[in-house]
């Protein structure tokens, strides 16, 4: 038995599948399946094209099965009438599209900013230490213990 407010909502495929993937059918060859994995991903559509067609002469079938089935489960969208879901990015504070991943800088400039991070926090425990081991710490723990008593 289907509830009335189930058949209201619209199904997850019209909606990109909650990640903004649509199949292009503006500048599409066969599908749109690779323009759209390009729009997706940010880069040009040739890339993705290539791509396919190297999945295709290495892994043959599994290239072929997959590209059905994304013709299959992505909806068809033009350029114009695709409306993107937005989510903050906090590194670059501002909104972007949303994204199948989270993180659309590389590897080595992620790397790189959690290294400035640990080392920032490297320097704060350093610092710490400094002082809980320093005289004047002990001093002024005897002071709060003369007080407090």
């Amino acid at each position: 038995m289907r509830h009335r407010y189930e058949d209201d909502r619209p199904s997850l495929k019209s909606q990109g599948w909650d990640m903004n993937l649509y199949r292009n059918s503006d500048r599409r060859m066969i599908a749109g399946v690779c323009a759209g994995l390009a729009d997706h991903f940010e880069v040009d559509t040739w890339v993705v094209r290539l791509a396919a067609v190297g999945g295709l002469l290495f892994l043959g079938g599994v290239t072929f099965i997959a590209y059905i089935g994304l013709w299959a489960l992505l909806e068809s969208r033009f350029a114009s009438e695709q409306t993107l879901e937005y989510e903050y990015d906090e590194v670059r504070h501002r909104y972007r599209p949303k994204r199948m991943f989270k993180y659309t800088d590389s590897a080595a400039a992620r790397l790189k900013r959690a290294k400035t991070t640990l080392a920032g926090v490297n320097d704060r425990v350093a610092n710490l230490e400094r002082h809980v081991t320093s005289r004047r710490f002990d001093l002024e723990r005897e002071f709060s213990k003369l007080r407090d008593d």
